[in-house]
């Protein structure tokens, strides 16, 4: 392999390698401008946008066991980093709904092979910090009706109590 196409290679895989998750757009259409407010929307997210060859991707994802070699046709960009999927995927697709002149192709996340459709998907749950909010929220909810339970015998012995001083 030349050195040159070796390093594209590399660079592709440090992409992959970078982060839990990627994803692949189309990008024909978009002017330099249009990009670089794409850039800006993700970095938002910490995920960053690159334009990548095509056979150096496929040659990335072969390494690490991706089967994306369908969706690499065409201009091809791959969008990754970042620690919340969600939030990276509602801003990529947020973005592309504005343009209307690219679209997702593709992704991964972790080992598993996302379609377009499934990244869309991914846009419209709730991100991390909200997830991690509902999660403590139910644990805490469980906790406060645990402790109505056990207070209820006692609270229930001090209202017979108070009835019976009223009486007297």
């Amino acid at each position: 392999m030349r050195p040159e196409k070796e390093f594209l290679v590399k660079e592709a895989s440090n992409f992959i390698n970078t982060s839990d998750f990627f994803f692949l757009t189309d990008y024909k259409g978009i002017d330099a401008e249009q990009t670089s407010d794409l850039r800006k929307a993700l970095l938002e997210n910490g995920a960053e946008f690159h334009v990548v060859k095509n056979s150096s991707l496929k040659l990335a994802t072969k390494d690490k066991g991706l089967d994306l070699d369908d969706h690499l046709t065409g201009h091809t960009a791959i969008v990754f980093g970042g620690d919340d999927p969600s939030a990276v995927a509602k801003a990529l697709v947020g973005y592309f709904k504005k343009t209307d002149k690219v679209s997702v192709k593709a992704g991964a996340l972790s080992q598993k092979v996302l379609t377009s459709d499934e990244v869309k998907q991914l846009a419209t749950l709730p991100g991390l910090d909200s997830l991690k909010a509902q999660l403590l929220s139910l644990l805490n909810t469980s906790a406060s009706q645990l402790l109505s339970v056990m207070s209820a015998p006692s609270r229930g012995f001090v209202t017979v109590l108070q009835a019976k001083a009223k009486q007297d």
